[in-house]
């Protein structure tokens, strides 16, 4: 089922010499989560910003479940979905547990029950409400200031959440948290969410779907394995590291080097689980000193296959082969 759906959307501001956003086409499934990646000016936020009509689109629609978002009132709209930025906007005046409320209570809940849904939401994304829900923004790390900006987010349990580059000004260590963090909150409550970011490590961290765009205009849409086996064009083959060999280990699943060898199968230790990376594969391998490992898929005794060093090497080679442009494979002949 389609949660939301871009059709031609279209942002041009008058004088300018192109649209912001030039014609977007594509669907953003129930409960993903769909980064968009791309260089600096390439209308990432503006299409975000459209969603929640905090922009206007020139023309095209955007439909969430089937309604144009042109059709609703935008208050209305804007209370039922999520929206998370990477300056959190936390109002100092109020503790972290009364910037939670606030939008449910804005929203008319009762306040009885939005305290109890602060201390949830405190509770989920890994602030102890009895030892964060007093404190205001001054006395928060900037991680914890943005787990709250989350937490208000979910306060009224939207179906969606738009999140702005919301870790870009955090440090590595604590931006790597947030990220587990967010897969973590993800699995819970399965809120479809889309995610600006230029970061190409964390669009395939925690993107099911990545869009790219540049200059307004998509590119392409995929899962991580469909744009690292069959990237659209060179931009995108440059910008995600199609031919690199680590970023390949690092997001395709094992499952793409598979096979079913002919001799026995390995000892029942050597096991690996069917969502594993090519990267994990390989290092419980060299870690092990197993000549294959057995891959299972989750709550299943039987293997579905089987995976070596061999077979790793083979796919890498042939992944690299594919995804080179045409013109380098005719050379390399």
């Amino acid at each position: 089922m389609t949660k939301i759906a871009f059709r031609d959307v279209t942002k041009a501001y008058p004088g300018a010499h192109r649209a912001v956003v030039d014609r977007v086409t594509f669907d953003v499934p129930e409960g993903a989560i769909c980064m968009l990646l791309g260089t600096s000016g390439a209308g990432k936020t503006t299409l975000l910003r459209m969603v929640n009509r905090l922009v206007e689109p020139t023309s095209g629609a955007i439909l969430i479940d089937g309604r144009d978002v042109l059709a609703e009132d935008p208050i209305a709209l804007r209370r039922r979905i999520g929206y998370v930025i990477q300056q959190v906007g936390l109002f100092p005046h109020m503790t972290a547990a009364e910037n939670v409320r606030l939008t449910g209570e804005v929203a008319g809940r009762p306040k009885d029950e939005m305290a109890r849904r602060a201390d949830e939401l405190l509770t989920l994304v890994g602030l102890e409400p009895g030892e964060y829900r007093s404190r205001y923004p001054r006395q928060l790390s900037g991680g914890e200031q943005q787990r709250v900006g989350i937490a208000r987010a979910l306060a009224t349990s939207p179906g969606i959440l738009l999140m702005d580059e919301p870790f870009g000004a955090l440090d590595a260590i604590t931006r790597s948290r947030m990220q587990a963090e967010l897969l973590r909150i993800q699995r819970g409550v399965r809120t479809t969410i889309v995610f600006v970011t230029h970061d190409v490590d964390e669009a395939f961290r925690l993107g099911s779907l990545i869009a790219i765009m540049s200059e307004g205009r998509l590119v392409q849409a995929g899962t991580p394995v469909e744009l690292l086996t069959r990237p659209a064009d060179d931009f995108v083959r440059r910008l995600i590291g199609a031919d690199a060999i680590l970023r390949q280990l690092e997001y395709l699943p094992v499952s793409v080097a598979v096979e079913r060898p002919a001799e026995s199968p390995p000892p029942p230790a050597a096991r690996l689980r069917a969502s594993a990376t090519l990267l994990e594969a390989l290092l419980a391998l060299l870690e092990t000193g197993a000549p294959a490992l057995a891959v299972v898929a989750d709550g299943a005794a039987d293997p579905v296959g089987y995976v070596t060093l061999a077979g790793l090497a083979r796919e890498i080679a042939a992944l690299r082969e594919a995804g080179r442009p045409a013109g380098d494979r005719e050379a390399a002949r």
